[in-house]
């Protein structure tokens, strides 16, 4: 196979950073984009098994992880001091030990199905056709979400009770722990529903930010906070499976795509921290809307052009 070029790696890292975390799809985007240019960015962007595309876009995938992890820096270091205190105290007490504890569970599902299932979905359905379907189902599911999700009558309460914590001492309150104090309120089988969600990204088209965020509106939460409980989510898992796949990329095969995998990388990167910045503000008056526009019109699109 082809080694992935500068260029190329520069426009995918670019598309990888913005689709993984706008509830667009990065995979189905990965599979179309390359389908629809045709030529030689369609034959050094094949997704089959043993592709240097597919090492790069792991790599670009950690680089998305590691933006999320220092944009939500500050958020991380208190969920794992919540679970490093529960775990030493042998407690759950606090809203920020139970976060930690509902992010755990909740994660363990989609874990368990990408170990199973990962490999066999991509290659069995990682072609353009099936991609433009999910995508366009995608669209669906958030219009869907929209129309049909009422948010629970609490959420309409801003005031935060922070009594269960250790001080008594008043301190400012940030908009991220109010944030976190409300999703530690759900129940431990709400959590592992909203994180099970992200099963059906394993499908190309299926965004894993669109489909966490439509389990959370399900479960009566509002847009800003379902967005954060869905960042969260996504943070341990991609880097969890980057790293787990990050040895392929240093296969012999695999060297020449080394440099424009890390260029590509940093250009995710940052990307990935725009949007994760962007996305955080625009869902605390905005919806799910337009991009269920979008996908459902370039699914379409594409299952037209390839199809026909």
């Amino acid at each position: 196979m082809s080694a992935v070029t500068y260029v190329e790696a520069i426009v995918v890292g670019a598309l990888q950073g913005v689709s993984e975390l706008f509830p667009v799809s990065s995979l189905g985007h990965s599979i179309l984009l390359p389908a629809w240019l045709g030529g030689q960015w369609q034959q050094d962007l094949s997704i089959g098994k043993g592709s240097p595309y597919l090492a790069v876009l792991v790599a670009m995938h950690v680089a998305t992880a590691l933006a999320l992890v220092l944009f939500f820096r500050k958020d991380w270091v208190r969920i794992i001091r919540g679970l490093w205190t529960s775990v030493r105290d042998r407690e759950v007490r606090t809203p920020d030990q139970r976060l930690a504890w509902l992010l755990v569970l909740a994660t363990i599902p989609v874990g368990l199905a990408g170990l199973l299932f990962e490999g066999l979905l991509r290659d069995v359905l990682g072609k353009p056709v099936p991609a433009a379907i999910f995508l366009a189902l995608n669209g669906g599911v958030l219009y869907a979400a929209e129309k049909f999700s009422h948010r629970r009558p609490e959420e309409n309460d801003d005031t935060v009770d922070f009594s269960a914590e250790e001080t008594l001492v008043m301190r400012a309150v940030t908009v991220e722990e109010a944030t976190d104090v409300r999703l530690a309120k759900l129940r431990v089988g709400e959590a592992v529903l909203i994180g099970a969600a992200q099963i059906f990204a394993l499908l190309p088209g299926i965004s894993r930010s669109g489909i966490t965020m439509v389990a959370g509106l399900r479960r009566g939460l509002g847009h800003e906070d379902a967005a954060r409980f869905a960042f969260l989510l996504a943070t341990p898992v991609i880097l969890a499976a980057g790293v787990l796949k990050m040895p392929t990329l240093f296969a012999p095969e695999n060297h020449a795509s080394l440099g424009p995998a890390l260029v590509g990388s940093v250009i995710a990167g940052v990307a990935s921290y725009i949007s994760v910045r962007f996305l955080t503000g625009y869902f605390e008056t905005r919806t799910l809307t337009p991009f269920a526009i979008y996908c459902v019109v370039a699914g379409i699109a594409s299952l037209i052009f390839f199809a026909v």
